[in-house]
């Protein structure tokens, strides 16, 4: 018998499995992702919809936004549903990709007086909005979604 040392073999091993193990359950970070930020737009369009529409028009007046009461209801309207859409994990990639919009625009008219630096930048809560949209848009809604049920349905998985 040789003195080979399968220490090194037997962690890489340990490694390996646990590594595709993460892989088969991305779907529950996934998921978390998909309803905290899908229940914040939906209860943040919920808000501009309902109650505070009037103040969110005079807000995009001040801002200096073409077509406030518009772009207002546009908004709003996007939050609140694509909010839904991203609890239930329904056209995901669509709603994401809407959402990432809203989010890059209100960085440009909001939020960017207030950077001063790259470190100013990276704190925008509407930066990382943005990036965890973007991120949807590549990862899909994951297993536990309507996108993924209808897609096996549909022999599409």
């Amino acid at each position: 018998m040789s003195n080979v040392d399968l220490t090194p073999l037997a962690s890489y091993c340990f490694i390996h499995q646990l590594l595709k193990r993460l892989r088969e359950l991305d779907w529950i970070p996934i998921l978390l992702v998909r309803l905290s930020v899908g229940l914040l737009f939906f209860e943040s369009g919920r808000g501009k919809l309902f109650f505070k529409f009037e103040e969110l028009v005079e807000y995009f007046v001040q801002l200096g936004i073409p077509f406030p009461h518009l772009n207002a209801t546009a908004v709003a309207s996007s939050e609140f549903v694509g909010g839904i859409f991203l609890i239930l994990g329904l056209a995901t990639r669509v709603a994401s990709i809407q959402l990432a919009v809203i989010m890059f625009v209100a960085t440009l008219t909001a939020e960017i007086k207030t950077v001063h630096t790259l470190g100013d930048f990276l704190y925008l809560p509407t930066v990382l909005l943005f990036v965890i949209f973007i991120w949807l848009v590549f990862s899909g809604p994951g297993k536990a979604s309507i996108d993924s049920f209808l897609a096996r349905r549909l022999g599409l998985e």
